[in-house]
């Protein structure tokens, strides 16, 4: 127990905890990037897969716990460590350039991962808890969510420019602090050193880099007009009542 406790106390282990957790969620964000791509495939594909992750709580939940654990975890070691740097050094080096090799990405840590944390707020009351004035939609998003149409909930709040324009800052955010936390992860892990250390860093930008663009390409895409004529014939159903899974609802257009 005496053990655990210095673990979780001192700096070594704290930073092994936070590139532990970070390496988790950042598998998240891979996983969740690979599901929100099915939205250039037909519509049924991206409804398909969030019906099932709906109807299995018994999945579903573990993984939201285990999110919130690790998010804790990572935020925890990093406000922490961060305040006993500050604390060992409490005049910073006025007027002196940054150390060698610090990239812009490593010294904003702590602003890209606030302003991640408020993306990450707004992502959940947008889309998750569907808090329909957030949306700025032509139709309440709630309205889609009970007809179980992930896709039109996409089309839908994408096609809202300065929604778009917000998840595009949040994302550049999320990988700005990726394109370094990631190569700082393996630092901490031990597993980084000066042959491969630069070829890991760069690895950790272009993986970053990669993850930008499949995020952006969505609203991108929307705001461009896919899915805009399914939307449309989404919302004429809503209007002449048509249920879900009724005959107008299979033939629809998937343009």
């Amino acid at each position: 127990m005496k053990t655990l406790a210095c673990f979780f106390t001192s700096s070594v282990g704290r930073k092994f905890l936070m590139a532990a957790s970070g390496g988790l969620l950042f598998l998240f964000v891979v996983a969740h990037l690979l599901g929100n791509l099915q939205i250039f495939l037909p519509p049924e594909a991206i409804n398909n897969y969030a019906k099932y992750l709906q109807s299995h709580p018994e999945l579903i939940w573990p993984a939201r716990i285990g999110l919130l654990v690790f998010v804790g975890i990572h935020v925890w070691a990093a406000v922490t460590l961060t305040l006993e740097n500050r604390a060992a050094r409490p005049v910073g080096y006025w007027g002196r350039p940054a150390p060698y090799g610090a990239s812009p990405a490593s010294r904003t840590m702590m602003v890209s991962g606030v302003a991640l944390a408020a993306f990450i707020v707004y992502h959940l009351l947008h889309y998750t808890v569907v808090v329909d004035g957030l949306s700025g939609a032509r139709v309440p998003l709630s309205q889609l969510k009970a007809r179980h149409d992930v896709y039109a909930m996409m089309v839908a709040g994408f096609s809202v420019w300065y929604v778009s324009l917000a998840y595009i800052v949040g994302v550049g955010a999320l990988c700005w602090h990726l394109s370094h936390g990631l190569g700082a992860m393996f630092q901490s892990l031990g597993l980084k050193n000066a042959v491969y250390g630069p070829c890991l860093d760069r690895a950790a930008r272009v993986v970053a880099l990669v993850i930008f663009l499949g995020y952006s390409s969505i609203p991108v895409a929307v705001l461009a007009g896919h899915g805009r004529e399914y939307l449309h014939q989404t919302i004429e159903r809503i209007a002449a009542g048509d249920a879900p899974g009724s005959p107008a609802h299979s033939t629809a257009d998937h343009r």
